[in-house]
């Protein structure tokens, strides 16, 4: 993201971090659980390690593409062909370490090369073009699932800022560790006749998740879900009052809340963050206003009834921005003010509220520096950095844990990864391992699946954390 270095310079660069991942696959201590010699594969899995790019004809990154088992583990010999597939203004314009890439056509906007996979890998060089775009690349091999990412070029005449020494220690709030489960899904399922069993005996999901070690529930909640495009039309699950119905059950069961703002009728991230409908044709100003008592009120509600959230995220994966094209990451001003108001909706109804930005940015370091160096900068204030990580997206155990440890360093920042599905023992590892005890926590999304079975009793996947909250929360 520095215009100051010539493109060589900056793919270097991008060379030493990317061969950090490639490196370390044989010393790495996540080996064992993440990677396989030899086996079938069923999927591409690629890590864009930008998904914010300048639109300077210059600007590159690293797409690396490897396959995987069904358990999800890398194929470390895995020799297969590749289709990539580029629509918008990019290009691949060769590899790291020199596999031969093949230009095949050109057709209705999509670009499509060929290449393949060497000692399991193949580590692209992705450029981008100068027109500022939404990017979509997949890589397809043979009859395995696809894999797919979207990139956002930007204008290199963006101001790029860096925090002072003074904004990158202006201090957090501690609140304690968390080990949570986002189960926002468990009204829907519920009116479908889902129960939660526990030898035998029906109870409350929230006091299973409690007695197996969990001290947080994260939920999301959305602006008019039940509008006709929301999240969920006639019904509005994931509204006010399905969300507040599920904290008074949140802090029976004795645990803490993160409220998720996803500002929005519909699923926001990466690749989409479209207005509410009622906001939809609101000039700047106005939409600022609304996003800010839009907070208070929803805020004021869950106090009056006496279940204010211990903690609460301003936007969900907002590393492209949110309430496009408004507050898109191409113009950073605009979102950081957007980001300011939710702030300060929140601190207006309890200063004492701890504030998370998340990012969807698990094991991509440049970009997240990029995105909390911009935002930090133009004066958003918040306690704990929040990321995603999914390894389909987000890269390695290795990409993790070099992530966390320099954000946390740099900002002087507590972390929680506040999205997470698989490496449940070695993501917990990583976050409470932090120096200087800045590991804050995780959050497991939407794990009832797994946790119940068929017979919808408790699995040993759920009583696997009776152990993971002895080792990082007792006596914490």
């Amino acid at each position: 993201m520095k215009t100051t270095f010539t493109s060589l310079i900056i793919l270097f660069a991008l060379f030493v971090q990317c061969g950090r991942t490639e490196n370390v696959k044989s010393r790495s201590k996540f080996t064992a659980v993440s990677c396989i010699e030899s086996g079938k594969p069923v999927g591409v899995v690629m890590t864009a390690y930008k998904t914010t790019m300048l639109a300077d004809g210059n600007d590159k990154t690293i797409i690396r593409v490897v396959v995987v088992d069904s358990l999800g583990r890398e194929i470390t010999t895995a020799g297969v062909p590749i289709q990539i597939s580029v629509t918008g203004d990019a290009i691949i314009a060769g590899t790291k370490n020199g596999i031969p890439v093949e230009f095949k056509k050109t057709e209705n906007g999509t670009s499509v090369w060929e290449s393949k996979l060497v000692n399991g890998s193949c580590p692209l060089v992705f450029q981008a073009g100068k027109k500022a775009d939404k990017i979509k690349i997949e890589v397809k091999s043979d009859n395995l699932w696809p894999g797919s990412h979207e990139i956002h070029t930007i204008s290199p005449e963006i101001k790029l800022l860096k925090p002072s020494a003074e904004q990158n220690n202006q201090g957090s709030k501690k609140i304690g560790k968390s080990i949570g489960a986002d189960i926002s899904f468990v009204p829907q399922s519920e009116a479908r006749g889902l129960k939660f069993m526990e030898n035998g005996k029906e109870k409350d999901v929230m006091g299973i998740l409690a007695e197996h070690g969990f001290n947080y529930i994260r939920l999301r909640i959305f602006v008019n879900p039940e509008n006709e495009k929301g999240y969920s039309p006639g019904s509005g699950f994931c509204g006010l009052a399905y969300t507040k119905q599920m904290a008074l059950r949140v802090k029976k069961a004795g645990m803490k809340l993160l409220l998720n703002f996803h500002y929005s009728d519909y699923w926001a991230d990466p690749q989409q963050q479209n207005k509410p409908l009622a906001w939809k044709d609101l000039d700047f100003k106005t939409l600022k206003d609304s996003l800010k008592a839009y907070t208070k009120r929803v805020l004021i509600s869950f106090k009056e009834q006496g279940t204010l959230p211990e903690m609460v995220q301003i936007g969900n994966e907002i590393n492209h921005g949110m309430l496009w094209p408004d507050g898109h990451i191409g113009n950073p001003d605009n979102l950081a003010e957007l980001l300011k108001a939710g702030v300060e909706g929140v601190k207006e109804v309890d200063s004492s509220i701890v504030i998370m930005m998340h990012i969807a940015l698990g094991g991509q370091n440049e970009e997240a520096v990029f995105w909390l160096d911009n935002m930090i900068a133009r004066g958003v204030k918040f306690d704990v950095i929040g990321l995603s990580y999914y390894p389909r997206w987000h890269g390695t155990l290795d990409d993790l844990l070099f992530n966390t440890r320099d954000l946390a360093k740099r900002y002087n920042k507590d972390i929680n990864v506040v999205e997470y599905a698989q490496y449940r023992k070695e993501v917990h590892e990583i976050v409470f391992g932090l120096p200087g005890d800045r590991g804050e926590g995780t959050f497991i999304w939407e794990p009832l699946n797994i946790f119940f079975g068929k017979d919808r009793e408790v699995t040993n996947e759920l009583k696997a954390y009776d152990e993971i909250s002895k080792m990082y929360l007792i006596g914490r």
